[in-house]
């Protein structure tokens, strides 16, 4: 399976163990990521329309320190899936969205056609986060209803094929009793978090079960209960039986 993201320092978060988690699982994934950090879906547009050589290309969860276009990306192979989402703080509000991401659902279609295109839900941010009170929030699950709403939205507006669900997985570890899944209070820890949010990507693109997953090779150093929690989590997003 093939799978090409179109994104920011969340797709980096979902990325860094997606290869790992299905290389553990006997599977073989290629895992492509186009980065620029907090990058915007009308800044994705902009760069699309210049062709702008822009993006950092990463492989398998790790830099390679290439530089690619979108356009490059998208004709180097036949991919199964693309994912494109919207820069974190600008989630929220669906006007933000449109019209760039009709502009850049069509642009993926026509380069590539034979690819399943799918939206990444991104998260909330910690709770008392400076970012999360300059978007005018007290409580982390207010965002995050709303960004969903966006998202499905956004989803209806372009006729995709789905939304992976990693920010219901974020909201399922604080849920479950993980009580630190955030490493600044927005991007993803690089232990448990990211590990839950790779179990949902690869469950989702794949509908293979998760909970037998083997991976152990983590950034920093994740518990038994951590990991248990990760999958439990990974599997309520997914709805997976529990």
């Amino acid at each position: 399976m093939k799978i090409l993201s179109i994104g920011n320092s969340f797709s980096q978060d979902a990325h860094r163990y997606l290869h790992k988690a299905a290389r553990a699982d006997g599977f073989q994934m290629k895992c492509v990521n186009l980065v620029i950090g907090g990058c915007s879906l009308s800044q994705h547009f902009k760069n699309i329309n210049n062709d702008a050589k822009a993006y950092s290309f990463e492989f398998n969860g790790e830099v390679t320190g290439i530089y690619v276009t979108i356009k490059e990306a998208l004709q180097s192979d036949d991919w199964d899936y693309i994912t494109i989402q919207q820069v974190s703080n600008q989630s929220i509000s669906y006007e933000t969205y449109h019209p760039y991401i009709q502009e850049l659902s069509g642009y993926i279609r026509y380069h590539a056609p034979k690819s399943r295109l799918l939206l990444h839900q991104t998260w909330a941010y910690e709770q008392d986060s400076e970012r999360l009170i300059q978007l005018g929030y007290e409580d982390p699950n207010d965002m995050f209803r709303d960004l969903k709403a966006a998202y499905e939205q956004a989803a209806e507006a372009i006729s995709a094929d789905g939304i992976i669900p990693a920010g219901q997985c974020m909201q399922n570890l604080l849920a479950n009793g993980m009580e630190k899944v955030h490493r600044d209070t927005f991007h993803a820890g690089t232990g448990a978090a990211r590990y839950a949010i790779a179990l949902t990507w690869y469950g989702y693109l794949t509908g293979r079960p998760i909970e037998d997953n083997r991976l152990r090779e983590f950034d920093q150093p994740v518990s038994e209960w951590e990991i248990q929690t990760a999958k439990l989590s990974a599997r309520q997003a997914l709805g997976q039986d529990i």
